[in-house]
């Protein structure tokens, strides 16, 4: 719902999951949002900009986060440091 100059007024707006865009309940305490830095690729140093993720609990609780978090990331061309 929007007042007469335009701004969001609800109470909550509810998240998507960015792997399954399943709609994430207010009773979904599996549910995280993770905020992944933007590296510039020349000097590899944080840019001061990030990109956030939110996944379900559903997709934690099937043992799929990480895969989910990792395709997410490349998908959208962020990047990330491998540590070996």
């Amino acid at each position: 719902m929007q007042n007469e100059a335009g701004e969001n007024v609800e109470m909550y707006i509810p998240r998507k999951c960015s792997w399954t865009s399943r709609i994430i309940s207010a009773k979904d305490h599996g549910s995280v949002q993770l905020n992944v830095a933007n590296v510039d690729p020349i000097t590899g140093l944080y840019t001061g900009e990030s990109k956030a993720f939110a996944l379900a609990g559903y997709v934690r609780n099937k043992s799929e986060g990480d895969m989910a978090l990792t395709d997410l990331v490349a998908k959208n061309d962020a990047k990330a440091l491998i540590v070996e």
